[in-house]
């Protein structure tokens, strides 16, 4: 069992390890910012009274959900290089990472948005609050408070996702650890050292969602 397992590589490549696991929080951060409000832009043109809006939105998020991560990713860092616009691993995952995880979001909030009353809404707009206003200052804040849940949840997901970017070399925990285990011949260990910093960052928001769901059902 020694000739596979060996904690010491835990305290041997620590800097190492640290380093792949900051930069994963730091794009997860990032990743989930940015696919909120590419993600609430698309939800608001999914439902807009316009029709060319309306059909940008659904074209975009059934386009983006219908294609692997990995292929998205790689439009920006082989696929835009190629045009004339360099791009490194670490942004080209990021803003793969955005743009896929903002069609899920969408369509959350979107499912948000429907479940909020219509007469909240129209209440809104006969005292004078322009379509937009409305959106902001009255239906937004009620339908994030409804998917909060189903956002916790894409977080959750998006965290492992980021192990996307070792493909493009993007500085993440899976890179990190690739680099180690190439170094140390012992990949069960490793990996087994890796699955255990991803449970550090998704079994606490998991236990989050349980308990964001229990608050909203006695709320409701």
């Amino acid at each position: 069992m020694s000739r596979y397992w060996d904690f010491s590589i835990l305290f041997n490549h620590w800097d190492r390890f640290i380093e792949g696991f900051g930069n994963t929080i730091w794009i997860s951060i990032m990743s989930l910012v940015g696919s909120l409000v590419l993600g609430t832009v698309i939800a608001i043109m999914r439902i807009a009274p316009v029709r060319l809006l309306n059909a940008a939105g659904t074209a975009y998020v059934e386009f983006i959900r219908n294609i692997p991560l990995l292929v998205v990713v790689f439009f920006f860092f082989l696929g835009l290089p190629s045009l004339g616009v360099p791009m490194d691993g670490f942004t080209s995952g990021t803003l793969g990472l955005i743009v896929y995880t903002s069609s899920f979001i969408a369509e959350a909030i979107r499912a948000g948005i429907q479940a909020v009353p219509s007469g909240h809404s129209e209440a809104a707009r006969s005292s004078g609050l322009s379509y937009l206003q409305t959106m902001r200052h009255i239906v937004l804040p009620q339908a994030v408070k409804i998917v909060l849940p189903a956002i916790g949840n894409q977080l959750i997901n998006l965290i492992k996702n980021t192990s996307i970017l070792t493909v493009v070399a993007g500085l993440d925990l899976m890179y990190h650890a690739d680099l180690i285990s190439a170094d140390t011949f012992l990949p069960f260990t490793v990996y087994t050292i890796v699955a255990l910093f991803y449970l550090l960052l998704t079994v606490p928001l998991s236990f989050a969602v349980h308990y964001m769901e229990r608050r909203l059902a006695k709320s409701s």
